[in-house]
């Protein structure tokens, strides 16, 4: 009977220690290889989906952070976008030209002792560049010299044996385009703006040059000049023949301006001393 009750608590302690061996194992089992829950996989999938969907919903550990742009690069972004876009807003929508040609004179600016005209015909330069408005209009900012040769009797007058006129300028120009989308169009055009006009009268003088050896040559030296500063305006027409393919902005013009200036008389007995030229230019613009 001893025996019988000593053995009952042994039996509940061997049953004690068996049951602790098979929960240790079953936790061990479980760590090593965990198996997937339903729940759990169903939340990846939501994640993925979302984060496929809307980027900014996606979890850091999903590679989430990766994609949020951060709000300094987002602004950087931002306004150098916006600083190209209006360089090249300025850079097509800015016009150019260039050319050169021949000066003829009009005729008005005859002297009442001779009757005959101060100035010649000559040759020009001209250089612009300005902007397009849009796609008939633009303005532009021209520079413009002008040099032409005296009449014989105008030297005669002097009393010297040669001379010249130059006129420099800075004038504003708007153009109008007539047939922008044409490979070959009409424009108008005119302005005004500063003139300076600069007479001189010159004789061939003797000049000495040395260099291995002297040699004695002729050149012509200004031995009188006037000059005047004034307003002037201008007004004329040209035409265009665009080059380059469709997408060029290049062209090939050809134009006609009436040039007036309103410059001073030479003398009591010398008109009004109005200049009256036709300059006829053939360059380039875009």
């Amino acid at each position: 009977m001893s025996l019988f009750r000593s053995s009952i608590p042994l039996v509940r302690l061997t049953s004690l220690l068996g049951a602790a061996a098979i929960l240790a194992v079953a936790s061990a089992s479980a760590q090593s290889s965990p198996s997937p829950s339903p729940f759990s996989s169903n939340l990846v999938a939501a994640n993925e989906s979302s984060s496929r969907a809307f980027p900014f919903l996606a979890d850091d550990s999903m590679g989430g952070a990766a994609a949020l742009p951060s709000a300094s690069a987002a602004g950087g972004s931002g306004a150098a976008q916006e600083e190209h876009g209006w360089k090249r807003e300025v850079t097509r929508n800015f016009a150019f030209e260039a050319g050169g040609g021949f000066n003829g004179p009009i005729g008005n600016d005859t002297s009442s002792s001779s009757g005959g005209p101060f100035i010649t015909w000559g040759g020009n330069f001209t250089v612009g560049g300005g902007l397009h408005l849009n796609k008939y209009l633009s303005l532009l900012a021209e520079y413009q010299f002008i040099g032409d040769k005296l009449p014989g009797h105008f030297i005669g007058e002097v009393q010297t044996q040669g001379g010249n006129a130059h006129i420099w300028s800075f004038t504003l120009a708007p153009v109008v385009d007539l047939f922008p989308k044409r490979t070959n169009s009409v424009y108008v055009t005119g302005g005004g703006g500063f003139y300076r006009k600069l007479t001189s009268f010159t004789n061939p003088e003797d000049v000495e040059y040395c260099d291995y050896y002297c040699e004695i040559y002729s050149q012509n030296e200004t031995v009188y000049h006037f000059s005047s500063n004034q307003g002037g305006m201008n007004l004329g027409f040209g035409i265009t023949h665009k080059v380059g393919g469709p997408a060029s902005k290049m062209k090939l013009f050809a134009e006609a301006r009436y040039l007036f200036l309103d410059t001073p008389g030479i003398h009591e007995t010398t008109g009004t001393g109005t200049t009256g030229l036709i300059p006829v230019t053939l360059g380039v613009r875009w």
